[in-house]
C-alpha cells in the first residue's frame, strides 16, 4: 500500500515538474519549432527556385523604390565637384523638382534597368548564400546549440555578413555602372549599360569597373549582416508572441525596421563608396588620391561630419518600404513555390 502510494506521490511530482517545465521552455520551444519549420521550408524548396524567389524580391524591391534611391545617390555626390560653402541647403523636394523641370519624370529611374540586371543576382545569390552559410555555420557550432538565442543571432550575423561579401563581389561591376548612370544629371556621358562598360574599360582600364571596390566589401558586410540578423530576430520574436498574424506583414515589418539599423549603422561608408565609384567618371579629374580611410579624412575635414551622412534622409525613406518589400517578396515567393 505505502510503496503505491509512493508510486502515485512520486508520479503526480513527476507531472508536476514536467508541466512547469513547459510552461517555463514555452517560448524557447516555440522559437526552436519556428527555426526547425523555416529550415524546413528551405530545404523544401530547390535551388533554382531560392535564387529565383531572391532575385525577383532584390530587384522588385529596388524597381518600387528607384526614384528615392537616385535621389539618395544625388545627395550623397553633392560637395564631391562642388564648393561645400556654395551648395543650397538639401532638400529632397527642391532636387525632385529639378529633376522632373529638367529631365522629366521618367529620369526617377534613369540606371535603373542596370539596377534590375544587378539586383537580380544580387540578391539571388544573397539569399541563397544566406540560407548556405547559416547551415554550415549551425553545423559548425553543433545542432545541439540550435536555439540559443546568442548563438543563432551570431550565426545570422556573420552568415549575413559573408553572404553579402559574395553576393557584392560577384556582381561588383554592374553595381558602378548602376552609380554612374544614376548620377548623370544633365549631361549624358554614358549612354547606356554597354556603352557605360567599354568607356570605362577604355578610359580607365578594366580595373576601373573595381573601383571602391574594398570600401564596398567593408559597407556591404555588416549592412547584410545587420539586415538579416535584425529581421530574423524580430521576426522570430514577433511570431512567438502573436502566432496568428499574417507572415506577409510580419516580413514586411521586420524588413523595414532592419533596413533601417543596416542603414544608420553603415550610411558614412556607403557614401565613401559611391563617391570613390564616382572618380575619373565623365573624364572628370580626381577628388580622392588616398583610398578609403583618406576619402574619410577628406570629406570629415572640407564638409564636416555631417557631410557623411548626406542623403539619409532620402535613404531612410526608401528602406523602410523597399527592405520591407524584398523580404516579404521573398518569403512570400519561398511560400508560393
Amino acid at each position: 500500500m505505502e510503496a503505491r502510494v509512493g508510486v502515485v506521490v512520486e508520479g503526480e511530482q513527476r507531472a508536476l515538474n514536467s508541466a512547469h517545465g513547459c510552461v517555463v521552455d514555452r517560448k524557447f520551444l516555440q522559437q526552436h519549432n519556428h527555426t526547425n519549420q523555416s529550415l524546413k521550408q528551405n530545404s523544401q524548396i530547390g535551388t533554382v527556385q531560392q535564387l529565383l524567389a531572391g532575385g525577383i524580391a532584390g530587384a522588385f524591391g529596388k524597381t518600387c523604390t528607384a526614384p528615392l534611391a537616385r535621389l539618395t545617390i544625388l545627395f550623397q555626390v553633392q560637395g564631391m565637384h562642388s564648393d561645400v560653402a556654395a551648395l543650397s541647403k538639401a532638400s529632397i523636394w527642391r532636387e525632385a523638382s529639378r529633376i522632373i523641370n529638367e529631365e522629366g519624370f521618367r529620369a526617377f529611374w534613369k540606371g535603373n534597368l542596370v539596377t534590375i540586371a544587378h539586383r537580380l543576382p544580387y540578391s539571388a545569390v544573397n539569399f541563397y548564400a544566406y540560407e548556405r552559410y547559416k547551415n554550415q555555420l549551425h553545423s559548425i557550432i553543433g545542432e545541439n546549440r540550435r536555439g540559443n538565442t546568442s548563438s543563432d543571432l551570431s550565426v545570422r550575423f556573420v552568415g549575413g555578413g559573408l553572404a553579402g561579401i559574395t553576393a557584392a563581389s560577384l556582381t561588383y561591376p554592374l553595381d558602378l555602372v548602376r552609380t554612374r548612370l544614376a548620377a548623370q544629371t544633365n549631361s549624358s556621358y554614358y549612354r547606356g549599360i554597354w556603352h557605360a562598360f567599354h568607356t570605362i574599360c577604355r578610359d580607365e582600364g578594366f580595373m576601373g569597373l573595381y573601383k571602391g571596390l574594398g570600401a564596398t566589401l567593408l559597407n556591404v558586410g555588416p549592412s547584410i549582416a545587420i539586415s538579416f540578423s535584425v529581421y530574423e530576430t524580430l521576426r522570430s520574436f514577433w511570431q512567438c508572441q502573436r502566432r496568428n498574424d499574417s507572415t506577409v506583414m510580419v516580413s514586411l515589418a521586420c524588413g523595414s525596421l532592419s533596413g533601417i539599423a543596416s542603414s544608420t549603422a553603415t550610411f558614412p561608408l556607403d557614401l565613401v563608396r559611391r563617391r570613390m565609384q564616382l572618380e575619373g567618371a565623365g573624364g572628370r579629374a580626381r577628388v580622392y588620391n588616398t583610398g578609403l580611410f583618406g576619402t574619410l579624412g577628406h570629406i570629415i575635414r572640407n564638409e564636416g561630419v555631417r557631410g557623411l551622412y548626406r542623403g539619409i534622409m532620402p535613404e531612410y525613406y526608401k528602406v523602410v518600404p523597399g527592405v520591407g518589400i524584398m523580404f516579404m517578396t521573398n518569403e512570400t515567393l519561398k511560400m508560393l513555390l
